[in-house]
């Protein structure tokens, strides 16, 4: 999700045959994006029907995947843009940060890839493809900090009005998912809704799609590999980032069985050959003007991750669920 590649281009076409390749990408990137738009506003009709009904936003099986029962609704499908036009802004913003920070570094970039997935957030997220080689440890920095910076500002906002658009109050039934708050959210939360911690709270869409923008924020915030995290992580420390890298592998492995199961898909990501690091021969000093996004990101991190995102959801307390659903 929202991790940009860095990969040498070494196909050595012409200026002309670079136009027509971006042209043609062009319909690819419009394709994925109206697709995506599709998935995550079906998507968002199933979180506003509950809203309205006063329910948690994924209460019952029918939620996971909810494409039948919205063409049966499709009469009210704007009632899922609130829901998917906020997380794609957070995406897209976030990715355009990347963009523009390699674009203003002379680092060819593809624009963003947004990805539709059969998921609760409706997509996988998003990714661009650096086109040429990062030569210096300021612009890896640059490129890789202000994608999740830019996005964590979209998510602040959607938070303050995803909130202000909730209500204080117990859910008519318990939800079948449960959503943990990252501190981002319990700050808000406590700030414009003091009463809900006790009391409860029935979700917005636009909450809900902020709270998945900040779970995605940090998970691409990991200081590993080739996610966003690891390329600020190697911009500081490029000796430190393979150990860390294998660390972090570790962590998430041992987080996975025991709070959350997408943990292991993140420590399986950072396996792939793919993921290395590659080798920056760059030993000028970080500009002072750059030094600052580290700090930030390690704050934002902070701010956004969520060991358990989802109540019950590691791989041996799943594992106890389904054997016990079947005796």
């Amino acid at each position: 999700m929202a991790t940009p590649a860095i990969l040498q281009d070494g196909s050595g076409a012409t200026p002309a045959e670079t136009a027509r390749t971006r042209r043609s990408s062009l319909w690819l990137h419009i394709l994925l994006l109206l697709v995506t738009l599709f998935s995550t506003t079906v998507v968002g009709m199933r979180y506003m029907a509950n809203f309205r009904a006063g329910l948690s936003p994924v209460s019952s099986d029918d939620d996971v995947l909810p494409y039948a029962w919205a063409f049966a609704h499709f009469h009210d499908a704007a009632s899922g843009l609130p829901f998917s036009l906020t997380l794609l802004t957070i995406l897209l913003v976030h990715e355009m940060g990347h963009y523009l920070a390699a674009r203003r570094n002379d680092i060819r970039a593809t624009l963003p890839y947004v990805l539709p997935a059969p998921s609760l957030s409706g997509t996988a997220g998003a990714i661009i493809r650096l086109q040429s080689q990062v030569t210096s440890k300021s612009a890896l920095l640059a490129v890789g900090a202000l994608g999740p910076i830019s996005g964590f500002i979209v998510a602040i906002a959607a938070g303050i009005l995803g909130l202000k658009l909730s209500h204080v109050g117990r859910p008519l039934a318990p939800g079948l998912v449960d959503f943990h708050l990252p501190l981002l959210l319990r700050i808000l939360v406590a700030w414009l809704h003091p009463t809900a911690t006790r009391v409860g709270l029935i979700w917005h869409p636009v909450l809900v799609a902020a709270w998945m923008g900040a779970l995605i924020t940090s998970l691409n915030l990991v200081p590993a590999g080739q996610f966003d995290g690891g390329h600020v992580l190697y911009a500081y420390f490029p000796r430190a980032h393979r150990w860390f890298t294998w660390a972090t592998i570790a962590t998430l492995f041992w987080f996975g069985f025991t709070l959350w199961i997408g943990w292991i898909l993140w420590a399986c990501l950072l396996l792939l050959p793919g993921m290395r690091h590659p080798k920056i021969n760059d030993t000028a000093p970080l500009g002072w003007k750059l030094i600052f996004l580290g700090p930030a990101c390690l704050a934002i991190f902070l701010l956004c991750v969520t060991p358990q995102p989802y109540a019950h959801s590691g791989l041996l307390e799943t594992l106890a669920h389904i054997k016990a659903h079947w005796k």
